[in-house]
């Protein structure tokens, strides 16, 4: 599987699609890895380039010790694309992945071209809603947190489905270390002032019944960047691109088509 080492941290990452194609880069969930796009990645056109990759302390990816910033996970994000010679992208990211994707959109505006900022916010929960997170993984490991994680990652009708168990298997083994470092990164992030700033063709798109970043916290980030577009996928909670991955690559695809971002056939 391909890696790169950077001075810090070795990230774990692969592609599917086009080599030649578009570049589209996939940043997952906190708790999750790169196979959150497993779904997805098949129903995508032709004519693109598709990266995913584990962030740090997830997946494949090393686990450096906790905290995190969230400018570390955007600098890690940065020297990937770097090193795999990329530029102008369409970034996807959902949950944490949306709020790197927003950091390096501020930072590094000629290695994004067009945003999705899936299921995420500028500001998610408050400080002290993620040390209690925290502490109780401390406390009693990732076991501790998983029910009330697929509760709020599933609508109520796909709770007890085979996607929600598999998800909540791989929860329950993502290295605790690595989640209280991304809990730590997105606790201390608040990104309005600098999303407020952003000037790109942006996608946001929420599900109905996400527990985690509701439908009305994503639109108020997303309504942060002039002309930006949002799209909500209906019985899905915080992983649309799991529960329904048709409609998520329906709207992708829609986007990108958009924005002239694939070679048409």
């Amino acid at each position: 599987m391909p890696e790169i080492t950077l001075p810090d941290v070795t990230l774990h990452w692969q592609e599917a699609g086009d080599p030649q194609g578009a570049p589209v880069v996939f940043a997952h969930a906190l708790g999750t890895d790169a196979r959150l796009w497993d779904a997805l990645l098949p129903l995508m056109p032709g004519g693109l380039r598709l990266i995913t990759y584990d962030l740090r302390g997830h997946g494949r990816s090393a686990v450096p010790q906790p905290p995190y910033s969230m400018g570390a996970l955007v600098r890690d994000t940065e020297r990937l694309l770097d090193g795999l010679g990329l530029k102008e992208t369409v970034f996807v990211g959902l949950s944490i992945g949306g709020m790197v994707a927003q950091g390096l959109a501020v930072k590094r505006l000629d290695l994004v071209r067009g945003l999705v900022l899936s299921n995420t916010a500028a500001k998610i929960g408050t400080p002290k809603q993620w040390q209690a997170r925290m502490a109780a993984v401390e406390a009693g490991g990732m076991a501790a947190i998983a029910p009330a994680t697929i509760e709020r990652w599933f609508a109520r009708g796909n709770r007890s489905s085979p996607e929600a168990a598999l998800w909540r298997a791989r929860l329950e083994a993502t290295p605790a270390a690595g989640y209280l470092g991304g809990c730590a990164a997105v606790s201390g992030t608040d990104f309005y002032t600098p999303t407020s700033g952003l000037r790109l063709p942006t996608l946001g798109i929420a599900g109905s019944e996400d527990g985690s970043t509701p439908a009305d916290l994503v639109r108020e980030t997303v309504d942060l960047i002039p002309g930006a577009d949002f799209r909500l996928i209906r019985r899905s909670g915080h992983l649309p691109c799991v529960e329904q991955p048709a409609a998520y690559a329906e709207i992708l695809t829609g986007f990108l088509d958009r924005i002239g971002h694939r070679a048409q056939a």
